[in-house]
């Protein structure tokens, strides 16, 4: 009976003991890596976001090809380059974008996943800071390749008419870059939105007055007070990063960027402060 107690006393001390598990920043991006695309709705959106930049900006190209010589066009069309033609398709790439961004954060709280999340990472915030890296790399990529697979196909249609552009002359490829950028940064604002407001339907609904209604309803303001605020809006100051040419009243690529980066850094400082002050 003691030898069987001791076997059984020496077995117990051989079992190694289990590791202990340490929460690091590369396995919270790991994680959120793979909780990104296992969601069926991220291959959609996602597929969405670059058929709307690219074909929008094929189609724009056509119709501006078709009606070169009409005299039928609209004067401000009329004056258009090879790369704004490229980029029409950006302004519905941004709500695809902008809106799986909030879903990839305001759908945890929806489904109570973010219990999970949390209890895996205690610290809260590397949660959120590896949700907005990701996701911002993923839609700067596709992002940047539309705009470029988009003006390479586009200026062929435009090829020979005043609007036809190389990738050799100025402010191109500048152009493209930013295009880029921009998306990028509009996913990660609605990775902010999503953790700040924590619902699907909210988050989506300031997203899209954000970017799309309150510009134009500062077009109804007297002429003086629109000079002062619209273009420092999300959206104007986010279509100056990529505009190949600036007007009088519009900001330079670079202060463009500074304040749609300001905007970025807003939002999620707000959805950080409400990640730590409140409970999930």
């Amino acid at each position: 009976m003691s030898t069987t107690l001791t076997t059984t006393a020496g077995q117990r001390e051989a079992v190694p003991a289990r590791p202990a598990y340490r929460v690091t920043g590369r396995r919270v991006l790991r994680a959120e890596w793979a909780k990104l695309w296992s969601l069926r709705s991220t291959w959609i959106t996602l597929g969405l976001g670059l058929l709307f930049l690219v074909a929008f900006g094929l189609i724009a190209a056509t119709r501006y090809r078709s009606g070169i010589g009409s005299g039928r066009m609209d004067r401000d069309f009329a004056r258009s380059t090879a790369v704004s033609l490229s980029l029409f398709g950006t302004n519905f790439a941004q709500l695809a974008l902008g809106v799986l961004g909030v879903l990839v954060t305001a759908g945890e709280y929806s489904t109570g996943v973010i219990r999970s999340t949390m209890a895996a990472v205690p610290r809260r915030l590397p949660v959120l800071w590896s949700k907005a890296a990701v996701f911002g790399v993923v839609a700067l990529v596709l992002g940047t390749s539309g705009a470029f697979v988009a003006f390479v196909f586009g200026s062929r249609i435009v090829s020979g008419t005043p609007a036809a552009l190389g990738l050799s002359h100025s402010g191109v490829v500048r152009s493209l870059l930013g295009a880029g950028l921009y998306l990028g940064l509009v996913a990660v604002i609605g990775i902010a939105l999503g953790a700040l407001l924590r619902s699907v339907a909210g988050g989506i609904s300031v997203l899209v007055a954000t970017l799309m209604l309150i510009p134009g309803l500062v077009t109804l303001l007297p002429s003086s007070w629109q000079s002062d605020f619209s273009p420092y809006l999300p959206s104007n100051a986010g279509k100056a990063m990529f505009a190949l040419t600036q007007d009088s009243g519009t900001l330079s690529p670079t202060s463009g960027l500074l304040v749609f980066l300001g905007w970025t850094v807003l939002a999620l400082a707000g959805a950080a402060y409400r990640l730590v002050r409140s409970d999930v």
